[in-house]
């Protein structure tokens, strides 16, 4: 028993039996041979010669009609793909589970008069649930990319309709002289709904893990409450950020160098939930972790490798796998392992609650969220990308709003601003200067009420690329890449009615600061808060650097 030596075939085949693949129709040609010829060299696999593609994708519908399990059927390149356009079509609106695998030439020679060459990933799109493009790999990136797909490929076709999976490969292409496919991870997937005795079965993992950890990314608010931390936190380490939880974050970017890489503090089982997180270091420090069940829940039909060791994908609403765990995990016995992780968490956050920065934005962020929580009225917080909302993870005490889904500067104080005219809340928005000047037509709105605040943070540019190891050596860093500026909001304040006032200074800011955030207003309030970008590193630097001192 011999396979060929082109890695992404090896991958799809190996992916393929995993999920439980036992039929395929194969058509002639000799760009798809490799993959015939590993289908036909897999034990598992019985496959059906088949020489007119038309036929044959009708042909592999009457076999998944019978058999309720996805069927493969494979053609070479060129127009052989398009001839299977109407048994998708029927798989489509019939909702069958067609996995159709086409053979391709690399993307370079595509329009470049080569034969039986068009340009095929996505041709039948209009009727596939997914479409995948499995490249030659070259590294391990490209290797997960490849595995990721063909299981996502896989887990779209069990919902119910076809998919397309399209090989591209360079010659040679007959050489088969791998002795085995390679052991590839294999992504179950599970839909359920509340009360499912099968959500309680895909949760058991965690529930016999000796070190079980939660991560949740960004939710609405609501979704994950006081109450519910709450009853998790004693049997589960939860990592949660400001745009997750109605009870604010942690800056894990400070807290993960201060643990290190403490055998102690790794989990042996990962639960994650909602959309994505803040911290680089966080999600480096997960995508680490290999070889522990690693389960994803998500109430879409989308599967997010976050951490690149995904096991299984749990189909469900988070609050409904939340109160499941609740349920699932011994409400008698504390664990350990979380105990660890939440005192470390508190240290730090204990830490920066007593921290005294010297004038900078992290003082102006400290001061308005502070003065917020001391004013004891409902405030809704926007913050924009950037240092904002890394700010918000070590000062926010509530539930944090922010356009994080793309991660852009646009749309901040416009979003803030939206937020402002349907609640009866205030409305505090924290945003750098160039979401803000990006956005500045926020405020050229008659829609606009007194209950919104803005805390505009000026340094003159994009302050976050003066922490970026290395973009000190160009010289386009200030101007071309950071987008220096001596732009200020007094203009564009005056001209949209929104009452002004700027900091230069310590004293101007905590007299600002409860302006902007205490008192009343019949129109919008804007405090900008005029730092040095220097200034402002050296600030967050020392605060970063101060957590090595705690024990």
């Amino acid at each position: 028993m011999s396979y060929s030596d082109k890695e992404n075939i090896n991958i799809l085949c190996a992916v393929m039996l995993g999920h439980g693949l036992t039929h395929a129709v194969v058509c002639p040609g000799s760009r798809n041979a490799p993959i015939v010829h590993n289908l036909n060299e897999c034990p598992q696999v019985k496959c059906y010669p088949v020489t007119d593609e038309r036929s044959a994708g009708f042909f592999a519908l009457g076999m998944v009609e019978q058999l309720g399990e996805p069927v493969a059927v494979c053609v070479t390149s060129g127009t052989a793909v398009l001839d299977l356009a109407p048994s998708v079509a029927e798989a489509r609106h019939r909702h069958l589970p067609l996995v159709v695998i086409s053979a391709d030439r690399p993307m370079a020679h595509i329009g470049q008069q080569m034969g039986q060459t068009i340009d095929q990933p996505g041709v039948l799109s209009r009727f596939t649930l997914m479409d995948a493009n499995l490249v030659e790999p070259h590294d391990d990136l490209s290797r997960w990319h490849c595995n990721r797909m063909a299981n996502e490929a896989m887990i779209s076709a069990r919902r119910g309709g076809p998919v397309h999976i399209n090989v591209p490969y360079d010659e040679p292409l007959f050489n088969f002289t791998v002795p085995s496919l390679p052991v590839e991870r294999i992504i179950t997937s599970l839909s359920v709904s509340s009360g499912q005795t099968a959500l309680f079965e895909a949760l058991q993992p965690i529930r016999s893990a000796k070190k079980p950890m939660l991560v949740i990314g960004q939710l609405p608010q609501g979704t994950f409450t006081r109450e519910m931390m709450g009853k998790l936190m004693p049997h589960v380490a939860v990592l949660v950020e400001a745009l997750g939880s109605d009870d604010g974050g942690v800056p894990y970017d400070e807290l993960l160098p201060h643990i290190g890489n403490t055998a102690d503090f790794e989990p042996d089982c990962v639960i994650y939930m909602g959309g994505t997180l803040v911290s680089k270091r966080l999600k480096g420090y997960l995508r680490r972790l290999e070889g522990i069940p690693m389960i994803q829940v998500n109430e879409s039909n989308e599967i997010h490798d976050t951490f690149g060791h995904l096991t299984q994908i749990i189909h469900c609403k988070p609050q409904v796998a939340l109160q499941a765990l609740v349920q699932l995990l011994d409400q008698e016995k504390t664990n350990d392992f979380a105990q660890l992780w939440h005192e470390s968490l508190d240290q730090v956050q204990q830490h920066f609650d007593s921290l005294r920065p010297d004038f900078s934005q992290m003082l102006a962020v400290k001061l308005a969220l502070q003065s917020a929580r001391e004013l004891q009225e409902p405030f809704v917080l926007h913050f924009a990308n950037s240092q904002p909302v890394r700010l918000a993870n070590i000062f926010a005490r509530q539930h944090v709003c922010c356009n994080r889904g793309v991660n852009g500067i646009e749309g901040t104080t416009s979003a803030a601003a939206g937020c402002a005219v349907v609640t009866s809340d205030r409305v505090l928005c924290v945003t750098g200067d160039l979401s803000f000047f990006y956005d500045q037509n926020a405020l050229w709105n008659s829609n606009l009420r007194g209950n919104l605040r803005i805390l505009l943070l000026n340094n003159g540019g994009g302050g976050i690329f003066s922490q970026l190891p290395g973009l000190e050596a160009s010289p386009a860093r200030d101007t071309m890449i950071a987008a220096g500026h001596m732009t200020h909001a007094e203009g564009c304040c005056l001209q949209h009615g929104v009452q002004y006032r700027t900091a230069h200074g310590s004293e101007d800011l905590y007299s600002g600061i409860a302006w902007l955030v205490q008192d009343e207003s019949d129109r919008p309030r804007l405090l900008e808060v005029v730092t040095a970008v220097e200034q402002d590193c050296r600030v967050w630097q020392q605060a970063s650097e101060s957590i090595k001192h705690l024990k």
